[in-house]
């Protein structure tokens, strides 16, 4: 429950002197950050000057990621049964987070060995899912091979085929567009095993490039691509590759069933690149803003300033809270992930890309220019944060699977949700139960809790309101957004599907929903949560709902509030001041530990 303290008063993050916020022990993201260094300082391997110079001359990160190897960040890629440190999402997603706060490139050439290998993890373990695993822990990547020449996003079109043999399978045909297709020792490859296609017509593979025969592989050239200039984007094409019986992943037929699970998971871990590009991008605004005295005033203290900082600094902080409830749903409610993941992988790409353009044009021309301003990383960042709304289904992709669910969604939003269940998955600071890849579904056949429970969280938000009147203007806009959603499940249920094109107002509908999913995610965290954060570097974000007052009113597009605004820009300024990052579960950075 809130403290009783005024809703005018403006309480900074702990500062050096002051008492320690009781950060959560043995926190991987800080190990890390210490191991990396202050990016600020060019000597450092995994330096802003260093990543800029790095894209200028389009080079792969070799040696930062070569540093993240060495710190042991693989780790977080292989479940803990098979020898990892996988066995919370949270944490993997934070420490992914972390990396694309510095630099995107690295974050997707590094990150992409846990896409390659997830769905190894989610099928029958065989003897070479535990090479695998050995493989990824000494450091070798690996890369998802699905996509194929003139194929787009229609996996069923695809025509690399596999075709028996008595020692396994041979392997015929291109992939392109993959990331680390040269650099990567080991593939997943997407393969037709029966001439005729079909949704059991496709399997999955494990190749490992080191086994095949010299003369059946070849590599296509890299792409040059407008963002994450330096990453290896390339393709390769396999003439009768052979692999050894155990390298398909889980029964004959399985393949695309097995690949739209991991897409799952996939989806859900790319959040961490949006948060990550988000929170880079609003860092850079800050301390230009700091920086910079317009006619002798502080940009800081002008209105319209301090408005888009706001405004920026809100959405992200939604950003976390939907990403920090989906990363726990992959323990907690596994068999809803169709849902959210999509909900995730559309809204975060699509809302910070939106964030980065408002705070591109608050630089205005500094943001367009290399090497002017902070070594040219917001043109940096604002051009490769555009790619990751493509990466694991493009927002179409994302939206048509929403639309593709309404009819569950629309008879499931009105069930009783399972309350012991939502309180784990909304209490942030809970441990999550061991994930089991066996509760994923191809689609949800509960639909979404979180909308289900959205009308007794209002309640017991307006129950909590009613003992701390601070807490009336964030009751009222909970409110709201319950009878918005009423309106959005009843235009749900007028939906008509259709076989052939989707009209433009059923993805309307499905943008609405994923903001409202957002919008309920954020109302559960902060009502399950809020009594965890009363204290540190962040109490004055969750004290009186502050945080959750400024999402619901982004989500639901009405007009802000000068008093939260105002506690929002004091937190995110002594954040980004004293080097914490800049989140609801802020963490010490390694330019924090010079300030």
């Amino acid at each position: 429950m809130p403290t009783g303290r005024s809703v005018h008063e403006r309480a900074e993050p702990t500062g050096r002197g002051a008492a320690p916020w009781a950060e959560p022990a043995g926190r991987a993201v800080e190990r890390l950050e210490a191991h990396l260094g202050d990016p600020t300082d060019p000597a450092v391997t995994f330096s802003f000057a260093r990543c800029a110079e790095l894209d200028r001359t389009e080079e792969f990160p070799a040696d930062i990621c070569r540093s993240l190897d060495e710190w042991g960040l693989p780790r977080w890629y292989v479940p803990r049964p098979l020898g990892g440190a996988l066995d919370d999402h949270t944490e993997a997603v934070e420490l992914v987070r972390a990396v694309a706060r510095r630099d995107l490139t690295v974050a997707v050439a590094h990150g992409k060995t846990y896409l390659g290998g997830v769905a190894a993890w989610i099928t029958p373990p065989t003897p070479a899912t535990g090479r695998l695993a050995r493989q990824v822990l000494a450091g070798q990547p690996v890369s998802l091979a699905l996509t194929e020449p003139d194929r787009g996003s229609d996996l069923l079109a695809g025509e690399l085929r596999a075709d028996p043999v008595p020692q396994g399978h041979r392997l015929t045909g291109t992939k392109w567009l993959v990331n680390n297709a040269t650099r990567g020792r080991l593939l997943t490859v997407l393969a037709r095993s029966r001439p005729e296609g079909g949704p059991r017509g496709f399997d999955l593979f494990l190749v490992d490039k080191d086994e095949l025969a010299p003369d059946t592989y070849a590599y296509l050239p890299k792409v040059r691509t407008y963002g994450i200039r330096g990453a290896d984007i390339s393709g390769i094409r396999l003439t009768g590759a052979q692999v050894p019986p155990d390298a398909r992943l889980g029964p004959a037929g399985t393949g695309l069933e097995t690949l739209l699970k991991a897409l799952q998971l996939t989806r859900t871990m790319c959040a961490a690149l949006s948060l990550g590009a988000g929170e880079h991008a609003l860092g850079l605004a800050v301390d230009f803003a700091g920086q910079r005295f317009p006619q002798g005033r502080p940009l800081l203290g002008l209105p319209a300033a301090r408005a888009v900082l706001a405004d920026a600094y809100a959405d992200h902080l939604l950003a976390e809270a939907l990403t920090l409830t989906a990363a726990r749903a992959v323990h907690v409610l596994p068999d809803e992930l169709s849902v959210l993941s999509a909900v995730v992988k559309y809204l975060l790409p699509t809302r910070t890309d939106t964030t980065i353009g408002a705070l591109g044009r608050f630089l205005g021309a500094r943001s367009l220019l290399d090497g002017v301003f902070a070594d040219g990383r917001f043109q940096k960042l604002q051009r490769d944060h555009r790619i990751v709304g493509i990466f694991d289904g493009n927002t179409l992709v994302n939206l048509n699977g929403l639309i593709n669910e309404f009819p569950t969604l629309v008879r499931r939003a009105r069930r009783e949700p399972d309350a012991a269940a939502l309180a784990v998955l909304l209490d942030v600071g809970r441990p999550v139960p061991a994930f089991d890849p066996a509760r994923l579904t191809l689609v949800s056949r509960h639909g979404s809790s979180l909308l289900a429970a959205l009308p007794a969280l209002v309640g017991r938000l307006a129950e909590i309101g009613g003992r701390a009147p601070e807490l009336t203007p964030v009751v009222e806009l909970a409110r709201q957004l319950q009878d918005r959603t009423e309106e959005l499940v009843a235009a749900l249920a007028d939906h008509r599907p259709v076989r052939v094109t989707v009209p433009r107002s059923a993805f309307r509908l499905a943008e609405r929903f994923a903001l409202h999913v957002a919008g309920a995610a954020a109302v559960g965290v902060w009502l399950h949560s809020h009594h965890r954060y009363d204290h540190g570097p962040a109490a004055a974000l969750w004290r009186d709902g502050r945080w959750l007052q400024a999402v619901l009113r982004r989500v639901l597009a009405v007009d802000r509030c000068p008093a939260t605004d105002e506690v929002l820009l004091d937190v995110l300024t002594a954040q980004r001041r004293q080097g914490w990052s800049l989140s609801l579960l802020p963490y010490r950075t390694a330019e924090g530990a010079r300030r």
